[in-house]
């Protein structure tokens, strides 16, 4: 029951980091890819029906931890409490721009709503490389400092920003398109820079938590024999309504829709 428990931790960790990295990348990259209002609500457009499900994977880990093992969960997060709240911070801040943009009184406030999305996004983002820049150093017990988590969080940043380039290209039209296709580049097919930074971004976490104290401390035996198989049942419903999600929003955006 612990190797399965792990099996899942590590399979939430990674497919958030994929799947939101797709939409928190474009949502990064907002300002560059939308010159213009409705630039920029295509842009939003593009990731729109995705982010609310890939938020439950961020979610579902947190849940897996917390429940599977709740002392390495307790230590884990106190420490690491400024890393967590900012990224926090920084999904509140985006999620409340995305959905107050189009209930606003005029371009200012849509304005101010884009810049909430962009710049939670990167507070996401660089949250996110400052807490897998503490595990990487082997210390997950206090924030990582100096250059190493510096620069660690940056390299995380870039690799979202391409993975969110590579999903632009797949789902925009128009002038964003032209500009996320200028970066992701015209050689192969379209989806292949969005699967190249699929498989660094999903690996990235399973290479920062495999310096994890996972093993031993784990919960006790009857709580992982009821948590384990209940989290058995759900997942492939999860995966299942991801697929669905995904194949349904699967052609391009040509207007400003959903939000």
């Amino acid at each position: 029951m612990e190797t399965l428990a792990i099996a899942l931790l590590a399979f939430f960790a990674a497919g958030w980091s994929v799947l939101a990295g797709a939409d928190l990348g474009t949502g990064m990259l907002t300002p560059w890819l939308g010159r213009s209002d409705r630039e920029r609500r295509l842009v939003l457009a593009s990731f729109a029906p995705f982010f609310l499900g890939n938020e439950v994977w961020l979610v579902a880990t947190a849940g897996v931890l917390i429940g599977c093992f709740p002392s390495l969960e307790g230590e884990l997060l106190s420490g690491q409490l400024p890393v967590l709240v900012a990224l926090l911070t920084g999904w509140i801040l985006r999620d409340a721009g995305l959905w107050s943009r189009g209930r606003g009184p005029g371009p200012r406030w849509r304005a101010g709503c884009d810049a909430a999305v962009t710049c939670g996004s990167w507070a996401v983002v660089l949250s996110w490389g400052w807490l897998l820049a503490a595990l990487l150093t082997g210390r997950p017990y206090a924030p990582a400092t100096g250059s190493t988590g510096l620069l660690t969080a940056l390299a995380v940043a870039a690799l979202f920003v391409a993975h969110g380039l590579g999903f632009a290209a797949l789902r925009l039209t128009g002038p964003p398109y032209e500009r996320a296709r200028r970066l992701v580049g015209r050689a192969g097919r379209p989806w292949q820079p969005f699967a190249l930074t699929a498989v660094l971004t999903g690996g990235l976490p399973l290479w920062a938590g495999a310096g994890l104290p996972l093993a031993g401390r784990a919960a006790s035996p009857a709580t992982l024999a009821l948590l384990v198989p209940a989290l058995l049942v759900v997942t492939p419903l999860l995966v299942a309504v991801q697929a669905w999600i995904w194949h349904a929003f699967r052609h391009r955006v040509t207007g400003p829709s959903y939000l």
